[in-house]
């Protein structure tokens, strides 16, 4: 199994890359988020690549980080998700939209993405969701530390971490500070 491939870009499209490693040029499929960070070309380049055998061919995935990888990894699960649907939901949404669509149940902003329907944006809510529970969703102005101290100051005084994760995901955290989401989250758990 191939994690990532260290060369040479010696060409970029939206859709693809072509890395050149000792004289191989790989084809490697990649999203949009993907491409948005590529550098230049004749640039070194290390990408994440998730290899894709089937009985007639082998297709290279390329992300830039292992986060978007191991979410692609996660949507090529679910049913009637490929390869290819998944690079589109990827190149729709970063990483931190998605697995905020997906644990607030926002199958209405999935399905914004072409080749997704109500049912598959749906299904992929419904099949993912489970295995998202323990990720911290990122507010919009990114205060994750906070969120994480909250979190931390919880475990602290006993409670569980999954509870203490259930419990901030319904609080509004956009203009609060670590005082008031901490008093926030109190307040539901012994509620």
């Amino acid at each position: 199994m191939i994690n990532y491939i260290n060369g040479k870009l010696v060409f970029k499209k939206p859709e693809f890359i072509v890395l050149e490693t000792f004289g191989i040029g790989y084809h490697i499929n990649i999203s949009l988020n993907t491409f948005s960070k590529l550098p230049e070309e004749g640039a070194n380049l290390k990408i994440f690549v998730q290899q894709i055998v089937k009985e007639d061919s082998i297709t290279l995935y390329g992300f830039f980080d292992e986060a978007e990888k191991e979410f692609f990894n996660l949507l090529i699960k679910v049913s009637k998700v490929g390869p290819k649907l998944a690079l589109s939901i990827l190149s729709g949404f970063n990483v931190d939209e998605l697995k905020e669509c997906i644990v607030s149940k926002n199958h209405i902003k999935l399905a914004s993405i072409p080749g997704i329907g109500k049912k598959t944006a749906e299904r992929i809510v419904l099949e993912l969701k489970d295995k998202l529970d323990n990720v911290e969703v990122v507010s919009e102005d990114g205060d994750v530390q906070i969120l994480e101290d909250v979190v931390s100051a919880l475990i602290n005084l006993g409670y569980k971490k999954q509870e203490c994760l259930k419990v901030i995901k319904n609080i509004d955290i956009s203009k609060l500070r670590f005082e008031d989401i901490l008093k926030e989250a109190l307040k539901k758990l012994t509620s």
